[in-house]
């Protein structure tokens, strides 16, 4: 049975639909990213545990969310992304960034981040104060759709790249492994004190197969050293005057009434787990 922590604070990450939080800010192309994390969230996260002129990686840095939020607040980012479509996102994105005025700078190495050690400059270990990540939850997650006279069209709905280490297309075993290494290398690359956060949800496959991912990586955080300090909910939708109000894509619409369509008693997403961690 998996480890669980009380849940410390709730983050109002999503009063702004997401396509309004990244709006001018980052590339269009952007939208081509199947599980791109909240700007607001990665900006709540980097403002509450670092400093500006700090370091924050993010190993599996997709677009660059994270990347771009830390330059924004003035902090210096590495990002690490397996996919070459996706790192060329990235660097648009930063480059976008500094045109815009972001006092902070930022790098994106393209490559598998279980071998992140070798990939990032050396004189980055020990220095990070900030390690912020998502890790992908399988081959399908958001994804766009469009609806047509003849159904509903689904686009940017899966990762491309079919790679033996893109850990989106391993299965579940492999996808904590890979975290274990990568959690591991990120630990060396942390400063005393410095701060590991990781946003996570639960995942069902199937009616009777439902995932604890949080509780699972929480688990594997731990195995490499790391202590838990925090467990937070991040919104994933708006709260006005005490009530929840959904953003969800027709995307997540429709996979909810097909749930449920099946007997499976499933809700929209309206948060997403946050893990927060300390090297002591």
């Amino acid at each position: 049975m998996t480890e669980t922590l009380p849940v410390t604070s709730v983050w109002l990450t999503c009063q702004q639909p997401a396509r309004d939080q990244r709006r001018g800010r980052y590339v269009p192309e952007t939208s081509s990213h199947p599980g791109k994390m909240l700007p607001n969230l990665a900006a709540h996260a980097i403002a509450s545990y670092t400093a500006p002129g700090e370091l924050v990686l993010d190993p599996m840095c997709g677009s660059g969310t994270t990347l771009v939020e830390a330059m924004h607040l003035g902090r210096d980012a590495l990002g690490v992304d397996i996919e070459p479509r996706f790192t060329a996102l990235a660097h648009a994105n930063l480059d976008l960034a500094a045109s815009q005025g972001a006092a902070g700078t930022a790098k994106v190495f393209t490559g598998d981040a279980t071998g992140l050690l070798d990939l990032v400059p050396a004189s980055a270990v020990g220095k990070v104060s900030l390690v912020l990540t998502s890790p992908p939850y399988g081959r399908g997650t958001h994804g766009l759709v469009r609806a047509t006279s003849t159904g509903v069209l689904k686009r940017d709905h899966a990762y491309g790249d079919r790679d033996p280490g893109n850990l989106a297309y391993a299965g579940w075993s492999r996808l904590l492994d890979g975290f274990a290494e990568i959690l591991a290398a990120s630990y060396q690359l942390l400063r005393p004190g410095g701060t590991v956060v990781i946003t996570c949800r639960p995942v069902r496959r199937k009616p009777n197969d439902f995932i604890d991912l949080p509780g699972e990586l929480l688990a594997v955080a731990k195995s490499v050293g790391l202590v838990p300090v925090e467990r937070c909910a991040a919104m994933l939708a708006a709260v006005r005057d005490g009530q929840i109000v959904h953003r969800a894509s027709m995307f997540g619409l429709m996979a909810v009434r097909r749930a449920r369509a099946e007997g499976i008693p499933v809700h929209l997403v309206a948060h997403e787990d946050v893990l927060v961690l300390r090297r002591c």
